[in-house]
């Protein structure tokens, strides 16, 4: 029927069947043939039975003449919006965040029961349902569940930094190493990210992250005192929400408990909270408090000068190219990414990643000519210049030599197969590229900062 977005891996599109019922279904389509993410994703799925998880419906291969098969899956249609969204539009209590969360830690809970975990889990990948409001945990696309393959390159499975816990930065040890083990993410993990999303969506923006690139980052060491509770953030939160929040975000993984007894604790606060659970988390124009900057930052959830990219933190541990110490350090002093709302159609969204495809959901993309599934192939969207990425001159010309000016930023191809261009570079007419980015200032802390020049 349309196509409704574009992931790094997939397209999804509003659907039909061809006979039987006239309910819309979600296709998700794979952009490359022979994806092995969807046949993990099928099998983590048809282990998953739980009401907040959106149903596998079908899955199989999509044959066009003359092209090679390219597989896709059919779910359950969610009519919705982001979670974040969500709280923008409805000002929730926090007695209604409490049931939320306990729906999707119970999710979480099947899905660990199970032998998955999610790995991605952040508030673009929660819709919430209009006709009810109940919550689903969308996108496993980048989960996996033992004895699954490894499809990506270390030191990080997919997912997205702001999201990722303290333990995970901490196993990686710079420089990287090839030989040295991948981090493998678990069941705290999941409850690390859902009290992430709990986070921004109390107070409209993230904590210091836990990446060691982050100068405040020393709250999440083992001696640390972790982020400020979110009651310190926004006063309107209830005192047993923020209690909660903080308890996922322990910096110790064993103190956060398993998903299912935190979806009791989150049940039980719902339940015994008073009537401070029952004021509602925002004003009308968003806003927490009577403070303007806090009602900016819940209107519009921005990127802050301490995030990177995502997929700029990644590469800048290892994976295809060997980079310098000077990509650890890429982003200027005082520089962010354009503010953008949570639930905005581009590549800067909620941390900025989109997995396979589901999160477009709740971003359609304008069809300018008549949909088609096979379109989506055809179609490579390219992101906007990032911050501390190298830009071509008046001319139109970057300065490098291997650089390449695309939508207003240098970009370097690379030599890797499509195959292996993951969600940490971009697909670009057949060949994966990744952002030239300027050459660190000189540090004064430590030499080796200046070292690197522009880098994919």
């Amino acid at each position: 029927m349309e196509r409704c977005g574009l992931g790094t891996y997939g397209a999804v599109y509003r659907a039909v069947a061809i006979q039987g019922s006239s309910r819309p279904v979600a296709l998700k389509l794979a952009l490359h043939p022979g994806d092995e993410r969807f046949a993990r994703e099928v099998e983590l799925l048809s282990r998953i039975h739980h009401p907040s998880v959106p149903r596998l419906l079908d899955h199989g291969s999509w044959l066009q003449p003359g092209a090679l098969p390219h597989p896709y899956l059919v779910m359950e249609w969610v009519e919705g919006v982001s979670l974040y969204e969500w709280a923008h539009v409805r000002r929730p209590t926090s007695r209604q965040v409490l049931h939320a969360l306990a729906n999707l830690a119970r999710a979480l809970a099947a899905t660990h029961a199970a032998g998955g975990v999610h790995r991605d889990v952040k508030g673009d990948n929660v819709l919430v349902r209009a006709e009810d409001g109940r919550v689903f945990l969308t996108d496993f696309g980048s989960g996996h569940y033992v004895g699954a393959a490894t499809l990506t390159s270390p030191p990080f499975p997919p997912g997205t930094p702001p999201y990722r816990s303290p333990e995970a930065w901490r196993s990686v040890q710079l420089p990287w190493r090839a030989s040295t083990p991948p981090y493998a993410p678990g069941p705290a993990d999941d409850v690390f990210a859902l009290g992430m999303t709990a986070y921004r969506l109390v107070t409209g923006d993230y904590p210091p992250t836990p990446a060691p690139m982050d100068a405040e980052s020393r709250v999440w060491s083992l001696e640390g005192p972790g982020p400020q509770p979110v009651r310190a953030v926004n006063v309107r939160c209830c005192a047993e929400l923020s209690e909660l929040v903080s308890r996922m975000l322990s910096v110790r993984p064993e103190a956060r408990g398993s998903a299912r007894e935190l979806a009791k604790a989150l049940e039980h606060a719902a339940r015994k909270a008073g009537p401070q659970a029952d004021v509602p988390l925002f004003d009308r124009e968003g806003a927490q408090s009577e403070d303007a900057e806090v009602a900016h930052r819940h209107d519009v959830p921005r990127a802050t000068g301490r995030l990177l990219p995502s997929w700029l933190v990644a590469a800048s541990l290892g994976g295809a190219v060997a980079l310098g110490a000077g990509w650890l350090l890429s982003a200027q002093p005082g520089e962010e990414a354009e503010p953008r709302h949570a639930s905005a159609p581009d590549d800067g969204k909620d941390g900025g990643t989109v997995a396979v495809g589901d999160t477009a959901l709740t971003a359609p993309v304008p069809v300018v000519r008549k949909p088609s599934a096979w379109s989506s192939i055809a179609v490579e969207p390219f992101p906007k210049p990032i911050p501390g990425q190298v830009r071509p001159d008046a001319t139109g010309r970057c300065p490098g030599k291997e650089q390449v000016p695309i939508n207003g930023g240098c970009w370097v191809k690379l030599a890797i197969s499509v195959k292996d261009c993951d969600e940490d570079y971009y697909v670009y007419k057949g060949a994966c590229y990744g952002p030239a980015i300027r050459k660190a200032p000189p540090s004064t802390s430590s030499p080796a900062a200046d070292a690197g020049h522009d880098i994919p």
